[in-house]
């Protein structure tokens, strides 16, 4: 993983390059995740993010790896569409009450 500023390049496991950028974090029982969307996906109407958990190895480095546990990535998802929809004030919708 390599990281600069809010744009990371990540590796799959085909050895194959994309670029992501961090759009969200959160810590969870004890746990970081990340919320990530594809650099090429910035202009296209509906952004679909990823979602990794970050690990550290035995130097103390961090990495990402993907949510094997479905209940767990669950959890992670709801929390995050959450945070995001919080960022949206619903409530403030011009000209909803005028009349």
């Amino acid at each position: 993983m390599a990281e600069t500023e809010n744009i990371f390049t990540l590796t799959d496991e085909e050895g194959n390059e994309s670029q992501f950028e961090l759009i969200g974090n959160l810590d969870i029982n004890g746990n970081t995740y990340v919320a990530l969307v594809p650099v090429e996906s910035e202009n296209s109407e509906e952004e679909e993010y990823v979602v990794l958990k970050v690990e550290e190895d035995e130097n103390g480095d961090e990495f990402l790896v993907t949510i094997d546990d479905d209940d767990e990535f669950d959890e992670v998802a709801d929390a995050f569409e959450d945070q995001f929809m919080a960022e949206f004030d619903y409530d403030a919708v011009e000209g909803e009450d005028a009349e």
